[in-house]
């Protein structure tokens, strides 16, 4: 089974529904980044586990094997542009 970045997309826009989701990449490989009010107070691991937890089937699956990931607050994401 394969995944494309345009269904992980939909995927967490729908899991976190109050975040900006952008997903890119193919072939097993992506690069996640999400904007959202929901990692506030949350450190590093934390964020991930929120992200990887609606990931969890495709990578259980064999269908995503590598993920990076760059997960922001919006004041975090205005401070980096």
């Amino acid at each position: 089974m394969s995944v494309d970045s345009q269904q992980l997309n939909d995927e967490l826009s729908g899991a976190l529904s109050d975040c900006q989701v952008s997903v890119e990449g193919d072939g097993g490989k992506f690069l996640v980044t999400v904007i959202g009010d929901v990692f506030a107070g949350l450190n590093p691991v934390k964020r991930q586990q929120l992200v990887y937890q609606h990931l969890n089937p495709h990578i259980q699956s064999g269908a995503v094997h590598a993920v990076s990931m760059q997960l922001h607050t919006p004041e975090e994401a205005a401070q980096k542009s």
